[in-house]
């Protein structure tokens, strides 16, 4: 179900009179509201070893369970994007993030409880205190390096990440 469809009812006085006001919106014609679908933010993290080699992460959970990704996750409220990949990385890793370069960012659909939630996806190249002893953890089944010229681009489940490997690999290495 497409996010702009999610909404019947206008949520601040429930009135069903809550119908498309443009291709971003929908209005209220009880009380005038209207709510702008806008994209979730969402990051991920390019963390390569000494050897060359990509950090890739075996996804725990739907959308695309046991596909690969990258270390990331959703921006969280009053968070920056910056922030946002510290506390991913350190969460879905357990490492201490030392640098952080944003890259890109693409857009993207987001599959999730029946629902398709648009998002931008932002992408950063981090360095990490250390490559040893990474947990995987919170949302990742396992995380492993490797080498870039050996990435099957078809093994990563999300589309976004798939052409962010493509772009990473052409324009960053």
């Amino acid at each position: 179900m497409r996010f702009s469809l999610l909404y019947k009812y206008c949520p601040v006085c429930g009135s069903s009179d809550f119908k498309e006001n443009n291709v971003k919106s929908k209005k209220c014609g009880q009380c005038g509201f209207v709510y702008y679908i806008n994209a979730s933010a969402a990051v991920a993290a390019f963390i390569v070893n000494e050897a060359g080699e990509l950090l890739v992460c075996r996804r725990v959970k739907d959308p695309a369970k046991g596909s690969w990704d990258l270390t990331g996750g959703f921006v969280d409220e009053n968070e920056t994007a910056e922030e946002a990949i510290v506390r991913e990385v350190n969460e879905e890793l357990g490492a201490k993030v030392t640098e952080v370069r944003f890259l890109f960012s693409l857009p993207n659909e987001y599959e999730y409880s029946g629902l398709t939630i648009p998002t931008l996806d932002m992408f950063f190249k981090c360095k990490l205190e250390s490559c040893d002893n990474l947990t995987a953890s919170d949302d990742v089944a396992e995380c492993f390096f490797v080498p870039l010229n050996d990435l099957n681009i078809e093994q990563f489940g999300l589309k976004s990440i798939r052409k962010a490997i493509s772009l990473f690999r052409l324009n960053f290495i």
